[in-house]
């Protein structure tokens, strides 16, 4: 079976354009900028903040998904999951993290590479203290990137841990946490009409000095 996508194809005419003279001299500024931006365009119910992150496995292959951005500042970017999962693993293993924003609204784009490494417990606890009751409760039911047998022993798994902290405070497990992901390197991706889009990169060249360089596109 082939399905042709050749036919399938945008034409970028935003008025959005990104030149040197217009980006603030640290990467984390404009990624605001953007952010803030976005969460204006989207509808309340549309996650702006979701992003891609990549992680490399033991098999050395690139394993990517989205997770849901939940802080960022000069220090970094903030997730969280599960610390056994096929992420957590990963990022034990080989803690270099790509993750990545596509924001069709304003025709965008932000590529991240960095390393990460676990935030302190009481973070994570005051992250997790603050989420709904519900999703307190589904994280002790998932044993993530764990093999299931059914959705059925799922739902068991959720009634049975649902049961046992009906009259107790549901406290955070201790495999599930908060990663961040500290940048050396921060690309800016605009559309543009012709494809000759504007690509933006910032590297860490020390600490809090970054160089700016245009890509081809």
């Amino acid at each position: 079976m082939i399905i042709d996508l050749s036919k399938l194809r945008k034409n970028y005419n935003t008025r959005n354009s990104l030149l040197e003279s217009d980006v603030p001299k640290k990467p984390i500024h404009l990624f605001d900028n953007w952010f803030q931006q976005e969460k204006y365009f989207h509808k309340k119910d549309e996650e702006v903040n979701a992003m891609s992150i990549s992680t490399i496995g033991k098999d050395g292959c690139p394993e990517t998904r989205i997770v849901l951005l939940k802080e960022y500042s000069e220090s970094g970017f903030i997730f969280y999951t599960n610390y056994y999962s096929l992420k957590g693993r990963a990022i034990q293993n080989i803690p270099k993290v790509c993750i990545s924003f596509y924001w069709k609204n304003t025709d965008r784009q932000i590529i991240i590479k960095g390393i990460t490494s676990k935030i302190p417990r009481k973070k994570s606890d005051n992250y997790f203290h603050n989420r709904p009751r519900e999703n307190k409760i589904g994280s002790w039911t998932s044993r993530q990137s764990m093999i299931l047998s059914s959705k059925n022993h799922l739902l068991k798994q959720y009634k049975k841990w649902n049961d046992f902290f009906r009259k107790k405070i549901v406290k955070r497990p201790f495999d599930w946490g908060g990663y961040i992901i500290k940048p050396y390197k921060m690309e800016f991706w605009q559309g543009q009409p012709n494809r000759l889009h504007d690509r933006l990169v910032y590297f860490l060249e020390e600490k809090n000095k970054w160089i700016l360089y245009r890509f081809y596109p």
